[in-house]
């Protein structure tokens, strides 16, 4: 008889939200109420399709979180689980272990949290099926320098074998490392299927011996975690071979849309050219709700005008989202130019302003030290939650701070352009 369970991790529970509530708090509480959505989307799956088990590969919480509203909310969710005979397997992951929950909540007899000393847990699946064991090791502290996997129990002879770990594997950009380890190494443990956690980009490596699934995250927080989410459903037929399937739980979709206004040759062809993008969009997203960052692009004779007018086309769009329905705009950037050889009205004294703020004052030490000055400044009236705005160390505090420059320049330029053509 096959053996059934769903694959996630990286739930991120009421994960606390920065860049969207400083912007739109109406969005905000969408996504902030999404991580709890998704994860009753994903409960309701393992009831639907009656699995055995739900596997979850760490950082069910996020963070330093005290909040007994999202510990009674798990319980029940677990509790729905525990009543239709479906077992829960969890590891705790980095932010995990800095939760206070995880070790204060009382947990139904059906879930299993493994501790910082590897277990192995053997299925109890009856006489003529396949034997299960599930090996899981929790980490007591927010890092794990070293790898994991050497902590593992040998795989039990004649079972089927599931490792359930929460690992960087070889690192990955926007995470941590985190109980590094390396994809030879586990296809080489003798684990038939290893359910990770941690990086949050969904990925499968599959040969004959092994099944090694990043499963992402069910909902992703913020247009860095775009794109559809999802959880594993895992099948390990009587033959003993792995069949996964994708399944989507994103209750809101991120995504970034690059519009070329290149043809757009009247201001309200820029808006109908961006509208009938994001229709697109819609269209092909099966999310409840899309949260678009609209990116212009192009060269076109009012490069300065979109520059200067990119709240004005904001509005329009979160107008437009309206009547598409549950539709958000997060933000609408722009980097149109100007066609080279076309007649400017606004050239010479601004051209030349233009060149001696780019070539000379963005480049100065003097204008500089006094930006870092004013950052340094507004970065201690910040909550701490904040604080990484403009970066983690000096050479991404000197990268954000040269971007916010370039971007304020053109910004002053487009408003004198505009001023200058009216």
């Amino acid at each position: 008889m096959v053996y059934r369970f769903l694959h996630t991790a990286d739930v991120h529970l009421d994960s606390p939200l920065k860049t969207l509530a400083l912007r739109n708090p109406e969005l905000s509480d969408l996504i902030g109420l999404a991580t709890r959505r998704a994860f009753i989307r994903l409960v309701e799956l393992c009831l639907e399709e009656q699995v055995d088990a739900l596997v979850l590969a760490g950082d069910l919480y996020d963070g330093d979180q005290t909040s007994m509203k999202t510990a009674r909310f798990l319980a029940e969710q677990l509790r729905r689980l525990h009543e239709a005979g479906i077992r829960t397997f969890i590891v705790r992951g980095n932010h995990d272990a800095l939760s206070k929950i995880t070790a204060e909540l009382v947990m139904p007899d059906t879930v299993k949290v493994f501790g910082a000393t590897a277990e192995s847990i053997a299925i109890d699946r009856g006489a003529g099926h396949f034997p299960v064991t599930i090996h899981g090791l929790s980490f007591a502290k927010p890092h794990a320098p070293q790898s994991l996997l050497r902590h593992y129990a040998l795989p039990v002879p004649d079972a089927v074998n599931i490792g359930v770990m929460h690992t960087s594997l070889g690192g990955s950009e926007r995470h941590d490392l985190y109980a590094p380890c390396s994809v030879p190494d586990l296809q080489q443990s003798g684990f038939r299927y290893w359910a990770l956690g941690h990086i949050h980009k969904r990925s499968i490596v599959e040969d004959a011996a092994s099944v090694i699934v990043m499963p992402g995250m069910p909902q992703g927080r913020d247009i860095n975690e775009d794109g559809p989410k999802s959880v594993s459903l895992v099948t390990i037929r009587d033959d003993r071979s792995i069949v996964v399937e994708e399944r989507h739980t994103s209750v809101a979709q991120f995504e970034r849309l690059v519009v070329n206004v290149s043809g757009a040759s009247e201001w309200k062809d820029v808006i109908s050219t961006m509208s009938a993008a994001l229709e697109r969009l819609r269209s092909e997203v099966e999310a409840d709700h899309l949260v678009a960052r609209v990116q212009l692009h192009g060269s076109n004779e009012m490069a300065w005008r979109i520059r200067r007018d990119l709240d004005l086309l904001r509005t329009e769009m979160e107008t437009r989202g309206s009547l598409i329905g549950n539709v958000w705009i997060d933000k609408v950037q722009t980097s149109c130019s100007v066609p080279s050889g076309i007649g400017d009205t606004a050239a010479g004294a601004l051209a030349e302003l233009t060149s001696i703020i780019n070539d000379d004052v963005l480049t100065s030490t003097a204008y500089q030290q006094e930006l870092v000055s004013i950052a340094e400044e507004l970065r201690g009236q910040l909550p701490a939650e904040l604080r990484d705005i403009f970066g983690t160390d000096e050479g991404a505090l000197q990268g954000a701070l040269a971007g916010f420059a370039r971007e304020g320049s053109a910004d002053v330029m487009a408003r004198l352009r505009g001023t200058q053509g009216e």
